[in-house]
């Protein structure tokens, strides 16, 4: 266990902040503002290091430009990018998006959107992990006062990017409405202690789908509209941070299925960057879980078991991030669902805006902590050692957690 100076994390009270932040439990769709879009966020569809990608939803006639120049640079150029469009699914809203590439490592932005006046500020990853950072995971958000809470204590930790392991919105495939909600509570709040928009990445859930599992992409239209800028032909992707992090994103049977295809190409991708200092993975539904009895079909976790933990193990993933039971867990590292120091720690479980009771460590022997807490966890990356810090969503500590260096893998 790390001892943590609980002063480098800040945290954020709850009395009156939640009605504050978000007013009703369920933000109404309608029509963003023509100054500044309130369902704004960036992502990225490709290398995090020299690229970025702008996207809202709104009702403009004109596609327009989105111009970018270096922040803080006396006399930087803009230059200008067209923004692609799209409908939003079962609306007449459309999905604009810009991915604005050649940028400079490590680099800080501004851009701003057509003839608005408003300016927003981002920066690039750097290539090469000089420097301490931090991002920020979670999942099971929705759009309730309690999610609203936790996305501010996210941005409080100024990380350099979220990670959210599905059920961002509870959409289930027909609802935008709480598409919009999600979009508007990140945009309000998931901005750093420096003004620059916090960029998000996100694997898909159950609650995305509509039928959750064994599905099509048509039927996760508001999702794909979204993110299909990284999963162009699959529901799964692997994105690669420089010469330091590489963080696969998976779909735990919702629109791929676990074997077959989406393993054979998980078994490339891990062998691949087995020697990353940090190799992360993200999916939806956990292996191990907290809260649901970990036999039986979809849910359980245990076709991950049988198709991918073996290759996590195999390939040396540092951490996998998993959700969908609405508890804080974290297992031991664990080789065979059995513990051991060489194994794999898998954490979360997804409360950031939904919660359940959790099993305890004596019912199920793989769980090292459990909770029944809101939470996000903050990924502290240092060299070549990893500090993972859950947090309430009142800013207390639920845990704290460290590895260092390469797990043995072997390759081929």
């Amino acid at each position: 266990m790390l001892a943590v100076d609980r002063r480098s994390f800040l945290g954020t009270s709850i009395p009156g902040l939640a009605a504050a932040l978000v007013g009703p439990a369920l933000v109404r769709a309608g029509a963003p503002s023509a100054q500044r879009p309130d369902t704004l966020f960036l992502t990225w569809q490709r290398d995090p290091t020299t690229t970025i990608t702008v996207q809202w939803i709104g009702t403009q006639s004109e596609v327009p430009d989105v111009y970018v120049s270096k922040w803080g640079a006396t006399g930087a150029a803009w230059s200008a990018t067209h923004a692609s469009v799209r409908p939003f699914p079962l609306t007449n809203l459309r999905v604009f998006r810009v991915e604005v590439t050649g940028l400079l490592p490590d680099t800080e932005y501004q851009f701003r959107i057509g003839t608005q006046p408003a300016t927003y500020r981002f920066r690039t990853m750097p290539v090469k992990a000089t420097d301490t950072f931090s991002f920020v995971s979670g999942g099971d958000c929705g759009v309730n006062a309690h999610a609203a809470v936790v996305n501010a204590l996210a941005a409080k930790q100024d990380p350099r990017f979220v990670v959210i392991g599905g059920d961002l919105a509870y959409d289930n495939g027909s609802s935008p409405e709480s598409v919009l909600g999600f979009l508007r509570s990140y945009n309000r709040h998931m901005t750093d202690s420096a003004g620059r928009l916090v960029p998000m990445l996100a694997c898909v859930g159950n609650h995305e789908v509509a039928g959750g599992y064994s599905r099509s992409r048509a039927d996760a239209p508001l999702f794909l509209s979204l993110f299909d800028g990284l999963f162009r032909d699959t529901s799964y992707a692997a994105l690669d941070f420089g010469d330091y992090l590489s963080l696969v994103l998976l779909d735990t049977g919702h629109v791929s299925a676990i074997g077959g295809d989406q393993t054979d190409w998980l078994r490339k991708v891990l062998s691949e960057r087995a020697d990353r200092p940090h190799l992360i993975v993200a999916n939806h539904v956990p292996a191990y879980p907290s809260y649901r009895a970990p036999d039986g079909s979809d849910g359980t976790g245990a076709d991950n078991r049988k198709y991918w933990c073996p290759l996590f193990e195999r390939y040396g993933v540092d951490a996998v991030l998993e959700h969908h039971d609405h508890t804080f867990k974290r297992t031991h590292p664990l080789t065979g669902g059995l513990r051991n120091r060489y194994g794999v720690p898998y954490l979360g479980d997804g409360s950031w805006g939904q919660l359940r009771a959790p099993n305890s460590p004596e019912k199920r022997p793989y769980l090292a902590a459990v909770g029944q807490a809101y939470h996000m966890t903050v990924h502290r990356l240092e060299g070549e050692q990893r500090y993972h810090i859950a947090m309430e969503e009142g800013g207390k500590l639920a845990d704290a957690y460290s590895t260092c260096g390469k797990r043995p893998a072997k390759k081929g």
